[in-house]
């Protein structure tokens, strides 16, 4: 019988999965209707938990159409680390990138309660560790970096993939280029306020010229940072015009203190 799969924002209906100790008709019902759910589904793989059960079973449907059953299954090997990008029906229509491990080992039971093992890698690792991150009550999202988990959590609100491209994040690459043109004319401004204090005209035909070429960089950085800021503001469209106001205020002053520096320093240095 087709069960019906628990769904965002429906918490689970228990925190983790219990172990199957006699293998019933009870348990064997269980088994038919995970199927027949993968089947209605057309799922890769189910676990007991996704469709409110408490025994820590899962089925996977494998290529040629036959069903793979593990019972009580464990993780007990790990090797390497991949990042790919993941679906799970917990969260219908909605992706992230997840870190996990790129071969394992499980042991499990069969009905009889016979233990196995096996080794996976790949996608069939992937959708093995999905599955048994759901009978300790995970999902994917437990597994994702801090930035992931924010880009999700706005996939969440908007119930959409699509909504990616609403995430406007705080901080860019390109602050690291204004950092860099903060810096050079603080040094400017330094330099200026020594020159005050310097009556030597070789020095201060020196100070002029690093003044001056300093300010050819400063301007050859705002120059980058203009174009490079409006290429990385098009990344996030729900902000994009908010941003390009942003760009164009924050290089005009840039250029203002610039200007305002060189002339200070044009006529006391």
């Amino acid at each position: 019988m087709v069960q019906t799969i628990i769904t965002y924002p429906t918490p689970p209906s228990v925190n983790y999965s219990t172990d199957v100790r006699v293998f019933d008709e009870k348990m064997q019902n269980l088994v038919d209707d995970m199927k027949d759910t993968i089947n209605a589904n057309s799922l890769d793989g189910l676990t007991a938990f996704q469709i409110g059960s408490m025994y820590n079973i899962v089925i996977i449907k494998k290529d040629d159409g036959n069903f793979l059953e593990l019972i009580n299954p464990r993780l007990v090997f790990t090797e390497g680390k991949v990042t790919t990008t993941e679906t799970t029906a917990y969260f219908p229509g909605l992706s992230a990138k997840v870190t996990r491990h790129e071969k394992i080992s499980v042991v499990y039971e069969d009905k009889e309660l016979k233990q196995h093992s096996l080794r996976a890698e790949g996608d069939f690792s992937i959708l093995l560790q999905r599955k048994i991150d759901y009978t300790f009550g995970s999902s994917f999202i437990n597994k994702l970096d801090p930035d992931e988990k924010k880009r999700f959590s706005v996939k969440l609100e908007f119930g959409s993939d699509i909504a990616i491209s609403e995430y406007c994040p705080t901080s860019f690459n390109r602050d690291k280029i204004l950092k860099v043109i903060n810096i050079l004319m603080l040094a400017m401004v330094l330099l200026f306020v020594y020159s005050l204090f310097e009556d030597n005209q070789e020095n201060l035909s020196q100070l002029w010229d690093f003044q001056l070429y300093t300010s050819f960089g400063v301007l050859g950085l705002n120059i980058i940072y203009f174009f490079y800021a409006q290429y990385e503001g098009k990344k996030y469209t729900s902000c994009t015009s908010c941003q390009i106001g942003n760009i164009i205020g924050t290089t005009i002053i840039s250029l203002v203190k610039l200007s305002f520096i060189m002339l200070v320093s044009f006529f006391f240095i």
